[in-house]
């Protein structure tokens, strides 16, 4: 893997990690199945988790799946979901330990939707990798970034992985 993972500075334990996630962006496209697939990756079934976007417009992104297949994570069957298909699907939102926003209008939609209940949403501010970089490689070295501070989130939130993937260096 080229770079480093982004780390958040030292100074606590991981939190304990939760029953159930929902990791949430703009469309379901990128930022959010990445997170999905690599908690999924790093905590396998110790932890159910999910993902949504304000909106569901949107198919996978194919750089998305490039940059996670580089590291084992499996991206190429996720279908995108919007809250709003979550509540037509019957899947209820307050039922999430907690939600985490990467993007500002996720979290504007997720306290939003939340305003009841007694719901964590954490916002992680993660870098948008479409539309950056002239070229092929320039456009995956961003979605490398993006990847990676994804992973560095979840690795500092949650700590070390439970499952016998270790995510490369």
């Amino acid at each position: 893997m080229e770079g480093e993972i982004a780390r958040a500075a030292p100074g606590g334990a991981p939190d304990a990690l939760p029953q159930s996630v929902l990791f949430c962006c703009d469309h379901n496209a990128v930022r959010s199945p990445m997170a999905e697939g690599m908690m999924k990756r790093l905590y396998g079934t110790d932890c159910y988790v999910q993902s949504a976007g304000v909106k569901g417009d949107l198919e996978i992104d194919g750089f998305a799946i490039a940059v996670c297949h580089e590291i084992g994570v499996e991206l190429s069957r996720h279908r995108a979901r919007s809250f709003d298909d979550m509540r037509d699907w019957g899947d209820d939102l307050s039922s999430f330990d907690l939600v985490v926003a990467l993007t500002p209008a996720s979290q504007h939609r997720a306290l939003d939707l939340t305003r009841a209940s007694a719901i964590n949403i954490e916002y992680w501010p993660i870098l948008d990798p479409t539309g950056l970089g002239e070229g092929r490689e320039a456009r995956l070295e961003s979605y490398r970034k993006t990847r990676d501070m994804i992973l560095g989130r979840l690795l500092d939130r949650f700590g070390p992985p439970r499952g016998d993937w270790a995510p490369p260096r």
